[in-house]
């Protein structure tokens, strides 16, 4: 992945000392090789998402990181930020040794974190208005905790293949499944709720409280819950 940021909590100072990581991944297109830009709208779409996951973080010894992909696009069966999140999760794990590492993907970017969870640092993984075709595998989540967030009002990606993600998802792991009344795919409309799935979902996936929205972060029984 190309160079991005972390967001380090004063007492996060590398191995040893780190309680987790999170990463946050950026959405993209179907396809693109050209290079990914710290100013294009889906990397910035996630700066207030690594700001409020910070935010709920401090204090806990946690680490936020918010790489660029390489490229913009997904690329067919190249999956192009598959092998990038990969890179980036070897590269957490030399550096903070065996911690536990929250992906949070946007669109595409959840797509990549879903199919990069098997790796083995990876503990729990959210997907925000994820891109989840039909076939898309599920048995690298085993074991994993799961977050799926997707709005009503969602016309780029599809709801309705989110939630069938999910029934065949529920096979291999215990997920939670969000739906955002008229939530659409930039996470615009209803944006603070987004961060705080997001936030939330950080803090109880490294075992902080998750505050008001625990119960339905955390609700891997109900087919999905509404906010």
């Amino acid at each position: 992945m190309t160079s991005g940021e972390t967001l380090r909590d004063n007492t996060a100072r590398g191995a040893g000392t780190t309680r987790g990581v999170v990463l946050v991944a950026h959405g993209g297109q179907e396809s693109s090789t050209a290079p990914t830009s710290a100013l294009q709208p889906a990397v910035l779409r996630m700066l207030p998402v690594a700001a409020a996951i910070r935010t709920a973080l401090r204090g806990s010894g946690a680490v936020v990181q918010r790489p660029r992909f390489t490229v913009r696009g997904w690329n067919g069966p190249q999956a192009s930020p598959v092998a990038d999140l990969s890179r980036a999760l070897d590269d957490i794990a030399a550096t903070y040794g065996t911690v536990p590492v929250v992906l949070v993907g946007h669109s595409m970017g959840a797509r990549a974190a879903v199919r990069a969870a098997g790796h083995p640092a990876v503990t729990a993984v959210a997907g925000l208005a994820p891109w989840l075709p039909l076939g898309e595998p599920v048995a690298q989540l085993a074991g994993r905790r799961v977050l799926l967030a997707h709005g009503t009002g969602d016309t780029i990606t599809s709801p309705a293949e989110t939630w069938a993600f999910v029934e065949r998802a529920r096979a291999v792991t215990p997920v939670a499944a969000v739906e955002v009344a008229d939530g659409d795919h930039p996470m615009l409309r209803r944006a603070r709720l987004w961060h705080a799935i997001a936030a939330g979902f950080a803090r109880a996936a490294l075992g902080l409280p998750a505050g008001p929205l625990a119960r339905p972060l955390t609700d891997v029984d109900a087919p999905r819950t509404v906010l």
